[in-house]
């Protein structure tokens, strides 16, 4: 394989939102010139304007999907590299919304692939998701990239589908001789904020377990429900696999800076074990001081009880492994940016 020139100039889709933002202004810190497509739907532009003051930003607000803004910005930026952020993740909104999740997540990132042929760029690094394995079963955990993928939710589909079109994209390129490379990286739960305090997360609806319970530490509600207690988990709540934001974003930089022409490379970004539901209301009672309340609920469609990842192979092929590994300390970077901006990026 030949090596593709080092990367310089970044296209970062949804960059004003929670990831993109975090992945936007490691990239600015280590020289990068960066250009953000967002819609403003669901980013911030307060985010943006925290990463004005850090380097070389263009700001565009529009769909990444509009096929001739994209290829504006690649011609005008020399865009050489794209980080595909965004989209809308909320699994339980994708079942009662499944078309708009469809639209959003698989139709932009088709009208975005086809930009990125269409000019030639030669990296392409899509940010996929823990749910396109849907429900693996005892037999599949740690879960590896070679777990069948099986998605029980439009959101995980919607992903699903863009790795497919990643592939054939990949296959097209090689044939046709021209250079390309591309990287999935399958995240499990991301959490915690900026370690710096320059960025944070803020949802609206905040669907995320660990600022919510964040939110009632906070007073911004009475309790946190849980919707699920009869898991066939130890404490019979969820499990999942929590990675700070900062470590995934490093898992961006490592896979970017070693991608060669034809490379096709999905990676699982996580810790490589899991924290039940429990677990996390318990460490913001212990980082926050205040005892949050927790209400027993129904469990929510479309939620797997147990995704933990197994990283060997993301290791062994980048060196990457996460730094944070304590679920405390997520716990405090999130809390730490949210007691200085109590409103969220509105305060």
């Amino acid at each position: 394989m030949s090596r593709l020139p080092d990367p310089t100039s970044i296209l970062v889709t949804g960059g004003a939102g929670y990831i993109g933002s975090h992945a936007a202004l490691r990239l600015l810190d280590s020289g990068c010139r960066v250009t953000i497509i967002d819609t403003l739907e669901r980013g911030h532009i307060e985010a943006v304007e925290v990463l004005r003051g850090e380097g070389d930003v263009e700001f565009v607000q529009a769909d990444c999907g509009d096929q001739a803004q994209v290829l504006e910005l690649i011609d005008a930026r020399s865009i050489d590299t794209i980080m595909h952020f965004a989209a809308l993740c909320n699994v339980g909104e994708s079942v009662e919304q499944p078309l708009r999740y469809y639209a959003n997540n698989t139709g932009s990132s088709l009208h975005l692939l086809m930009a990125a042929a269409t000019a030639g760029v030669p990296r392409f690094i899509f940010s996929s998701t823990c749910a396109t394995y849907g429900e693996p079963g005892e037999e599949h955990l740690p879960i590896t990239e070679d777990c069948p993928q099986a998605p029980i939710n439009p959101y995980g589909h919607s992903k699903l589908l863009v790795e497919q079109a990643l592939r054939a994209a990949c296959t097209s390129a090689r044939t046709a001789g021209r250079p390309f490379a591309c990287a999935m990286l399958r995240y499990f739960n991301v959490a915690g904020s900026d370690a710096t305090g320059r960025l944070g997360e803020d949802h609206d609806p905040e669907t995320h377990l660990i600022p919510i319970c964040l939110g009632a530490a906070a007073g911004r509600r009475d309790a946190v429900t849980i919707f699920g207690t009869d898991y066939p988990t130890p404490d019979g709540t969820c499990i999942r696999d929590y990675v700070h934001v900062d470590d995934l974003v490093e898992a961006h930089l490592a896979v970017m800076n070693a991608l060669e022409d034809g490379d096709e490379r999905v990676y699982n970004v996580g810790t490589g074990h899991g924290t039940s539901v429990r677990e996390i209301l318990d460490a913001v009672r212990r980082v926050t001081g205040v005892d949050v309340a927790g209400i027993d609920g129904q469990r929510r469609e479309g939620d797997p009880p147990t995704l933990f990842n197994d990283p060997t192979r993301i290791r062994k092929d980048l060196g990457w492994t996460a730094r944070i590994d304590s679920i405390d300390e997520i716990v405090e970077t999130a809390w730490r940016w949210m007691q200085e901006h109590p409103e969220g990026w509105g305060s």
